[in-house]
């Protein structure tokens, strides 16, 4: 079932959380995201395999794997953020999404907007966060 959106829409506060148009809205925008990253990767495959020019000046030779170690690790980065966005767009179709894995509560649409991969409430990502400092410190 398509739900149409009206132009410029975005989810308010005041509206029932996570409604049928708070879902398709947040579908939309991890969907856009995820194809701007695929297509980004996409261009930097290309760009790769057009490049394998062998640099005979050896500073410019490490310039270059320099420049595709960036890349690459750039990509690998948006490569995990791809799964997140996937697991975010399957918890939009199970009805999960935008509730707090660790308390089941709202995780806020400002939160969402900000952050539309996000799994904990800010509450929650709070208290991770402190716990990951404790046992990083030890």
């Amino acid at each position: 079932m398509a739900v149409k959106l009206p132009k410029g829409y975005k989810p308010k506060e005041n509206e029932t959380f996570m409604n049928v148009r708070h879902r398709e809205y947040f579908r939309r925008k991890l969907t856009v995201w995820r194809d701007e990253l695929l297509q980004e990767s996409s261009e930097t495959i290309r760009h790769l395999q057009q490049d394998t020019i062998a640099e005979p000046d050896l500073a410019d030779r490490a310039s270059t794997e320099t420049d595709r170690a960036i890349e690459l690790r750039t990509r690998d980065r948006e490569r995990k953020l791809i799964n997140k966005i996937d697991e975010a767009l399957r918890r939009i179709e199970e009805g999960t999404y935008g509730y707090c894995e660790e308390t089941g509560e709202p995780i806020g649409i400002k939160r969402l907007e900000a952050r539309p991969t996000a799994t904990l409430s800010l509450e929650a990502q709070e208290r991770h966060e402190r716990r990951e400092r404790v046992y990083r410190d030890d």
